[in-house]
């Protein structure tokens, strides 16, 4: 029998994907292991293999096609003896089966409802079939509701009853309530759509007449917008900020890299905020921990997450173990992959996870921001320039000093400010103190 070779999830978070090449053909005999395309997730190209041996007897989904969702059919594998004449009752095999469920819940519908026969498959605007059950249909029907407007949670995104029942729950509540309350319901509309704030329709009115030049959204740009928009609604923020002096720091890593030239190693500053706040979460365990919808996860290890920027957007991959690591460890480990991560190489594993992220604009000239959390993080260090400033020495003389600003963006579901406090300040004594990083 015909198998459906399916849009693979390549991440734990993926929903969809770009499948950029294909590296075979129809007709072309493929076993176990072999590739069979590129497909572009939201962070990297990655290459798919097959699983099942078999001809390509069809090829579904052309190349260069976007959005492709996740378990969407791309292709068709043939066994021996069989011919692309077989395509055709693969899926018409798989529909009885995922109706099933449904047809014994019907029989438990009241003899009218049994009776009536179900609408005829509806379209969505576009023009496009919406597939769904013959009881999902009947009940919309009832119902009243649109189906076009109902995301189907069935095989291949296929409406089924519970979608419709879910669906009409929240209409009938506002359809009871109307009368008595129409004025308040009214109001609050507006309120209830503002995140999704305007639509490109609207923004291409508001500029008629000047010239622009639209951009698509590739899947990375998306997904850096859903994410950091839900991030900024959902994670109660607040900001810890400190100056730290790094005149011991830089003397201290010029010594180092002139002992290490030998061996080819260049220790950078960022390298060394790394071990701190890799140290500074042993330190202070109870903040080495993620949000994790319903609860907390406390960490053992200091993973730790550092934004990298590339073209189009950043990956932020994760130093594992950061803890027990050397700076020299660190470093070419930090350098190999910011490079990968640079020509979109990483595997989703090297870049989720962590539980505290760093990132750093002080190489551009910024003296201090304040960073996003990226969710289930439940901190990340904004690092800014280190320029000359006067200070005030220990014994009240004033004296010049290398400055560097940080900003701890923390949620606040995870940590108090207290012990965000005690994350930040062991921090800062680290970098101040770097010798004690060695010990």
């Amino acid at each position: 029998m015909p198998t459906e070779i399916l849009m693979p999830a390549l991440s734990p978070t993926m929903e969809e994907g770009t499948l950029a090449k294909w590296l075979v053909k129809e007709g072309d005999t493929v076993a176990s292991g072999d590739l069979l395309a590129e497909i572009e997730t939201d962070k990297a190209t990655m290459e798919f293999e097959a699983v099942d041996e078999g001809i390509v007897g069809k090829i579904l989904v052309p190349e260069g096609s976007e959005g492709v969702k996740v378990n969407t059919a791309i292709a068709v594998l043939l066994e021996d003896g069989e011919s692309a004449d077989d395509i055709g009752a693969a899926p018409a095999a798989a529909a009885p089966a995922a109706a099933a469920p449904e047809a014994a819940q019907s029989t438990e519908q009241a003899p009218s409802q049994a009776a009536a026969p179900a609408p005829a498959a509806p379209t969505a605007a576009d023009g496009a079939r919406v597939f769904a059950s013959p009881l999902a249909r009947r009940i919309a029907a009832d119902k009243g509701l649109d189906l076009a407007a109902i995301t189907g949670s069935g095989p291949r995104g296929r409406i089924v009853k519970a979608d419709v029942e879910n669906a009409a729950a929240a209409p009938a509540t506002a359809a009871a309530a109307a009368p008595a309350a129409a004025a308040p319901t009214a109001a609050a509309a507006p309120a209830a759509q503002a995140p999704s704030g305007l639509t490109a329709d609207q923004v291409a009115r508001m500029y008629e007449g000047r010239d622009y030049e639209e951009v698509s959204l590739d899947g990375m740009r998306k997904t850096i917008a859903a994410r950091l928009s839900e991030a900024k609604q959902t994670i109660p923020h607040f900001y810890l900020r400190r100056d730290i002096q790094l005149d011991a720091l830089l003397k201290f890593r010029a010594q180092l890299n002139k002992q290490l030239e030998g061996r080819g190693v260049k220790l950078s500053v960022n390298d060394f905020i790394i071990k701190a706040v890799a140290l500074a979460l042993q330190a202070v365990p109870d903040a080495n921990a993620v949000w994790a919808g319903d609860r907390v996860l406390k960490m053992k290890a200091s993973d730790v997450a550092v934004a990298v920027a590339i073209e189009g957007g950043l990956f932020t991959p994760v130093l594992q173990d950061s803890d027990t690591k050397s700076l020299s460890a660190l470093s070419a480990e930090m350098k190999d992959l910011a490079s990968r991560a640079r020509d979109r190489k990483l595997a989703p594993h090297e870049y989720q996870g962590g539980s505290f992220a760093i990132s750093n604009l002080g190489m551009f000239g910024i003296d201090n921001f304040d960073a996003i959390v990226n969710p289930p993080h439940a901190g990340i260090l904004a690092v800014g320039s280190g320029v000359k400033k006067p200070v005030v020495g220990a014994d009240g003389e004033l004296t010049v000093a290398t400055v560097m600003s940080v900003t701890m963006s923390v949620d606040h579901r995870v940590i108090d400010g207290a012990l965000g406090a005690d994350l930040l300040k062991a921090i800062v004594e680290n970098l101040e103190n770097p010798m004690v990083m060695l010990a």
